[in-house]
């Protein structure tokens, strides 16, 4: 079934590839320096995501880095062209039934013509700019949480103040020196604890040893510890490599486990979905004691109401990134309950992250990279 999924995906990556470049070669005047490049550009992109992916790990790290960030940015711009495209050719054929224009006035500025060329190729641009611009600007998501259980002495002077991020997906696309931007921005906030929701390695453990990442974590300031619970990304990475990675980070990795932090708080981090045979939540919270705040990782936000039977006061996820760009933002809202943002369902809190990093071509379109300030103060 995987072969089967992964030839479909294949065959509809190439006509989709084909359907654009068909349409940017004929609205291309005949020009030999022109199609030349546009030849050369359409085999580096297309195949660059198929070496990065199938190849990288038997590359030098800065080649199949490179390779991962032209071939999978492409992948996000295709999207777009394919939609101008797609729209041109859908209101052509609504002319032709229609006949509201003129025939030759959608040609004469789509068929060998530099300027409307020019007007589709200049407007993407700016499109993936502003998304590469709102990828960069990483969003500040404040959420007070007020509980009348006892958290510790602590609390009672101040609120215990968490930072939690998910889908850091670091790796040929997101290197350490961003990396190291994210633990300035977590440490500013002077956090109590830091809780990431999975997928911190993207597909290859690799340049995470290479780059000596490990010693990246150990920068983050966080007195209660940072806890964290495995994502799909960390299964995809290999799960034996990413476990060994993430045990050199100080990162305490919660895999269908419970960390009790100062005797008040339980920290459980469910295992990925990917293990079929992970233990239920039910079996991880009966042997707790509820009188403490408890505070579920689980990476992909599926079956809710779960926490909420099971008494759970505040589950952090991540997985949808919602979407990352539209019209896919449109696709994760329709799949789960929530993709991203706060839900309460009755006595707990779920918050659904849109992650702080990103899988593949950096643009965020309609959505947000971001990290969470959780606030836990005594209800009044």
């Amino acid at each position: 079934m995987k072969i089967i999924g992964f030839l479909i995906i294949f065959v509809v990556y190439i006509l989709a590839n084909f359907y654009v470049f068909h349409h940017i070669w004929m609205a291309m005047p005949p020009n030999t320096i022109g199609r030349v490049s546009l030849v050369s550009f359409a085999v580096i992109a297309v195949s660059s995501f198929f070496l990065s992916f199938f190849l990288g790990d038997s590359m030098p790290v800065w080649l199949a880095s490179g390779l991962y960030k032209i071939g999978t940015a492409w992948l996000f711009i295709l999207l777009y062209f394919f939609i101008v495209m797609a729209a041109k050719d859908l209101f052509g054929l609504a002319n032709k039934l229609l006949h509201f224009m003129p025939g030759d006035a959608i040609t004469r500025y789509t068929k060998e013509n530099w300027v409307g060329l020019g007007f589709m190729v200049g407007f993407i641009t700016l499109v993936m700019v502003c998304g590469y611009l709102k990828y960069q600007s990483k969003v500040r998501v404040e959420l007070p949480v007020e509980t009348s259980k006892i958290i510790g002495d602590s609390i009672l002077t101040k609120p215990l103040r968490i930072v939690a991020i998910s889908d850091l997906h670091l790796g040929y696309g997101i290197g350490k020196k961003e990396f190291e931007t994210w633990v300035e921005l977590i440490n500013a906030e002077k956090p109590d604890m830091v809780l990431i929701a999975g997928d911190i390695i993207d597909n290859s453990v690799r340049p995470l040893e290479k780059g000596n990442f490990a010693e990246s974590f150990h920068k983050i300031k966080a007195p209660m510890g940072i806890y964290a619970c495995p994502g799909n990304h960390e299964y995809i990475s290999g799960i034996k490599g990413s476990l060994d990675f993430i045990e050199k980070t100080g990162v305490r990795l919660l895999r269908d486990s419970v960390a009790e932090v100062d005797s008040c708080i339980y920290v459980i981090g469910r295992d990925d979905r990917s293990n079929e045979g992970r233990k239920s939540l039910k079996e991880l919270t009966d042997s707790l004691d509820h009188s403490k705040f408890i505070i579920l990782l689980d990476h992909q936000p599926y079956n809710l109401e779960e926490s909420e039977q099971q008494g759970v006061d505040l589950q952090i996820s991540g997985h949808t990134h919602q979407g990352q760009v539209w019209p896919i933002s449109a696709i994760t809202k329709a799949l789960y309950e929530i993709d991203h943002g706060f839900l309460k369902k009755g006595n707990t809190d779920i918050f659904v992250s849109s992650g702080i990093g990103i899988w593949g071509g950096k643009f965020r379109i309609g959505t947000q990279s971001e990290y969470v300030v959780i606030d836990i103060d005594r209800k009044r």
